[in-house]
């Protein structure tokens, strides 16, 4: 009956659907990041994405007078941000001798940096700007303020995420495992690199709303780490990497609505974090006690 009584909520149901379509889209794209040894890309951008929410919601403010936090505003200044963190990486490593995991950290500072020191001035500006107070909820998250629009505009770059993924299947596994090969199968290794980027970072941005800056690298590798422990298999990591993060999301959301006054990101990451230990020690053939059990036994 409880259950019952909190979906017949609406705001319940859109933080649900919403969750469990980020935890989808997330854990999926997450695995590419995972075998590709890349998950410090997801910290990065979503620490830079601050900066293009916020600058976002200024050129807004410019261009109409008010501030509005329309997902279909923030999101775009959030993904150019992100973009643009690993892209200028990518100029740095190429020209000086910084190595790669260096330049993610150094462009993380910066754009985080900046993007908080804009956030605060924002905050502090005489005369007030309308519709500022609640930009501050995307370094942890706020589920409750998801419209039937933002889950419009999730739903959307969701799909088209995964049809991309889909039509690109075969390129994007040989350029995951082998990319000296998919080069010599005369495949364009770096704008298919790029496209990479490009549907890692849109995986990333969706969930701000929900999950924050700060906790969304949990829905990119979590569910992927899970997933790998239970097979060997590209698409069936995949697979179960979705239904991982969509059911861990939608639960978490279930509980933070079901218990007063807990937070919906930190639910939904606790909730992937007991799935990836269930997985890491009992999942076959690679579990760890699994492993110890055998080593016991020969």
């Amino acid at each position: 009956m409880m259950w019952d009584g909190m979906w017949s909520d609406y705001t319940v149901r859109v933080v649900v659907s919403g969750s469990a379509m980020i935890g989808a889209v997330s854990g999926s794209l997450g695995c590419f990041a995972y075998l590709r040894r890349q998950s410090l890309i997801g910290d990065v951008v979503s620490h830079a994405s601050l900066l293009g929410i916020v600058l976002a919601f200024w050129i807004g403010f410019l261009l109409t007078g008010e501030g509005s936090k329309s997902l279909w505003l923030l999101i775009p200044g959030a993904i150019a941000a992100g973009l643009g963190s690993l892209l200028l990486t990518k100029v740095i490593t190429r020209q000086t001798r910084i190595k790669e995991d260096a330049g993610l950290g150094v462009m993380l500072a910066i754009f985080f940096g900046t993007g908080m020191m804009l956030l605060r001035w924002m905050q502090r500006s005489r005369p007030p700007i309308p519709g500022r107070s609640g930009l501050e909820d995307y370094l942890f998250g706020m589920a409750a303020a998801i419209t039937q629009d933002d889950l419009w505009m999730i739903g959307t770059l969701g799909v088209l995420s995964m049809a991309t993924l889909i039509f690109s299947w075969s390129r994007l596994k040989v350029l995951t495992f082998d990319p000296a090969y998919a080069a010599g199968l005369g495949l364009p290794v770096r704008w298919l690199e790029l496209l990479m980027l490009c549907l890692l970072v849109v995986g990333i941005v969706i969930g701000l709303q929900i999950v924050g800056v700060v906790l969304t690298i949990a829905l990119l590798v979590a569910p992927a780490s899970a997933a790998r422990q239970w097979t060997r298999h590209l698409g069936t990591m995949v697979t179960l990497a979705a239904v991982i993060g969509a059911v861990s999301a939608a639960s978490g959301a279930l509980l933070s609505a079901a218990v007063h006054h807990l937070p919906t990101g930190p639910c939904i990451v606790i909730i992937l974090t007991a799935v990836f230990l269930f997985s890491l020690f009992l999942a076959p053939h690679r579990g760890l006690l699994i492993r110890r059990k055998k080593r016991l036994v020969n």
